[in-house]
């Protein structure tokens, strides 16, 4: 990378009119809007890369990439307000800063953490949120829920919660996952390590009817313990998803976490 500086990019997004974030030919996605714009200012091409791909629908509020650039690039971009001003009202880049020795948006990430917002009471559900909200037409117990998730959490195969990928592992470690109310709302934070494809919305799937009273307490664990993806619970709907933040390192442990990570993607896909 001689004569490139890598930047750290912090940014969110509405996800409602993106078909996730990777390109897609003729599709629209929020690595293709910020590609575009990037191109267009440094008057070159470029390679941007994320903490986490999400999917079409999926919004995020504190997603994180990178970019090696040129000094002559990078006082092409100017700001981030220079930058804002070129994209779509329904992304916002918050900070770009040269990022530390080591950084990698990706590999040297710690944790990821999402959000689910769902509505259980039918009088409160509000149209102006149908983007962002799960409308769920029966009460939902908050303590069943979060009794249920304990059999989720630390690390476990995740198979049954997770699209198969040929040649990878679903052995995730979820370090917190649990929900709690915010007026109206039933909103589960999950935070971990790194996430197979599915698997967030697939944990909704499984907590929700024990919180509505269709299945016990232990089912989540059931499904769990026999990593069959076939008999696992529904992926929920992906727009009241939301990536919140990532994790990272210190500055003196960043290249170190990006070798570990590195090291355990490859076996994962040995």
């Amino acid at each position: 990378m001689d004569g490139l500086i890598r930047l750290r990019i912090d940014l969110s997004y509405d996800g409602t009119a993106f078909y996730g974030w990777g390109v897609q030919k003729d599709l629209r996605s929020v690595q293709g809007e910020i590609l575009r714009v990037f191109n267009f200012l440094t008057h070159s091409k470029v390679d941007i890369f994320v903490a986490g791909r999400t999917d079409a629908g999926v919004h995020a509020r504190g997603q994180v990439i990178h970019v090696d650039l040129n000094q002559h690039q990078i006082d092409r971009l100017e700001n981030p307000e220079r930058l804002n001003r070129a994209l779509p009202e329904d992304i916002r880049i918050h900070s770009m800063t040269v990022a530390p020795v080591g950084f990698d948006a990706r590999f040297s990430a710690l944790w990821r953490r999402y959000s689910y917002r769902v509505c259980d009471e039918s009088t409160q559900m509000s149209p102006l949120e149908r983007n962002h909200t799960l409308f769920h037409y029966k009460p939902l117990d908050i303590d069943a829920m979060n009794q249920a998730a304990q059999g989720l959490l630390g690390l476990q195969d995740f198979a049954a919660f997770c699209k198969p990928r040929d040649a990878s592992t679903a052995m995730r470690e979820v370090e917190y996952l649990k929900w709690h109310r915010e007026e109206a709302a039933c909103v589960m934070t999950v935070q971990a390590d790194a996430f197979c494809h599915s698997m967030v919305r697939s944990i909704v799937g499984a907590l929700i009817p024990v919180g509505d009273g269709r299945k016990p307490v232990g089912w989540p664990a059931e499904i769990l313990a026999g990593r069959d993806r076939t008999l696992g619970p529904t992926v929920m709907p992906a727009h009241p998803l939301v990536l919140e933040q990532v994790g990272y390192p210190s500055e003196q442990d960043m290249s170190a976490r990006q070798i570990i990570t590195r090291s355990k993607r490859a076996q994962d896909e040995g």
